[in-house]
């Protein structure tokens, strides 16, 4: 179809921290498609950091639901803030009933997004949504809802920018710890899911292997949640480890994993973030079910890498989401010592061993 006509548009993307980044390829495209137009993308404030600073975007809009817009009442004071902003189009990646209702009530002309059963008749442009089937990238299926509507997609780079004041955070930390830029392993040991996490045996017996290999610090990273994990892996460790989860913002996070020689990280967001920024990543993927699969949430990138469960290894769920069948540890230390290995060897910067 002829490419609509936009001065205005919004970009809907309020899940977690990935999905934001995996979106970030829309907002090139949307760009490229509409040089002179407004670009706001709608977020939630825990994934805002991940794109204020973007170059092919406006403004970044905050859907507080446990605050300010909190419940129904929230909701349409939310639809108010869309309507008074006067977007011409609302590409909505986050496909909720708040989020399809809020920009049928504030009168956006164009709602494009993905066709389900949450309010998916109000789009005016449905599309086919088979992310379940896992059958391509996440950053590819948004690009097919531009598609839809004739923008054509501008490539699959992610980009993460760095906020000002958490590279002066990271300065501070990395100068406190007697640590220059690229003389550090950032390591994510925590997931969404326990069926997508590492062993923590495994990850205190890879830090070990890292030490007494390279002249590198090695930091854990990640919220809140993982910090029980990355005790168990510091209790194992016969080296010394640097832990910072639960310590930083999503936006420190990010200066962080900028200033890495590499990231090592289950299937989660800060794999993305890592990727976002520009650091070599190593994703460990251990389901390989539809929609659940590396195929769709691979790190992207010229500085990204992955290992997945051996064939018939990969974790199956049961209807009630225990694990049938498959190994947490089909994928071994010696196979993330070796791929280390390989990208320390393609990476043009200085090298120091014991």
């Amino acid at each position: 179809m002829p490419l609509l006509k936009c001065r205005n548009v919004l970009i809907v993307r309020t899940d977690r921290l990935g999905d934001v980044v995996l979106t970030t390829p829309v907002f090139k495209a949307l760009r490229k498609a509409y040089p002179a137009a407004g670009i706001s993308v709608l977020l939630t404030p825990a994934t805002a950091d991940l794109v204020r600073g973007n170059p092919y975007i406006n403004e970044v809009i905050i859907d507080d639901r446990h605050g300010a817009n909190k419940g129904a009442f929230g909701a349409l004071r939310l639809a108010r803030e869309i309507r008074r902003r006067h977007f011409d189009a609302a590409f909505i990646f986050h496909t909720k009933r708040r989020y399809n209702l809020a920009c049928f009530l504030a009168g956006v002309p164009w709602r494009v997004g993905f066709k389900n059963n949450k309010f998916g008749v109000l789009l005016t442009r449905p599309v086919k949504d088979t992310r379940s089937l896992g059958g391509k990238h996440e950053a590819e299926y948004c690009l097919e809802v531009l598609k839809s509507v004739g923008i054509e997609d501008a490539g699959l780079d992610v980009l993460v920018p760095v906020q000002k004041e958490a590279e002066a955070w990271a300065m501070l930390w990395f100068n406190g710890h007697g640590i220059h830029s690229g003389e550090l392993i950032a390591i994510h040991p925590g997931a969404s899911d326990s069926t997508k996490s590492w062993p923590t045996v495994n990850f205190a017996r890879l830090i070990d292997v890292l030490t007494g290999r390279y002249a590198f610090k090695i930091a854990l990273i990640g919220g809140q949640e993982t910090r029980d994990t990355a005790k168990e892996i510091a209790r194992l460790c016969r080296s010394s480890v640097l832990d910072l989860t639960g310590a930083t913002t999503v936006g420190q996070t990010a200066a962080i994993l900028r200033r890495c020689r590499l990231l090592i990280s289950n299937d989660s967001g800060p794999l993305h973030i890592g990727a976002g920024v520009g650091s070599y990543v190593i994703g460990l993927f251990l389901r390989n079910q539809p929609g659940i699969n590396p195929a769709r949430w691979r790190p992207l990138g010229p500085k990204a890498f992955m290992l997945a469960n051996k064939g018939g290894e990969e974790i199956i769920l049961d209807p009630k989401g225990r694990i049938k069948s498959g190994k947490l540890d089909s994928i071994t230390v010696e196979e993330v010592v070796d791929l280390t290995e390989h990208i320390f060897t393609r990476d043009n910067q200085s090298m120091f061993y014991w």
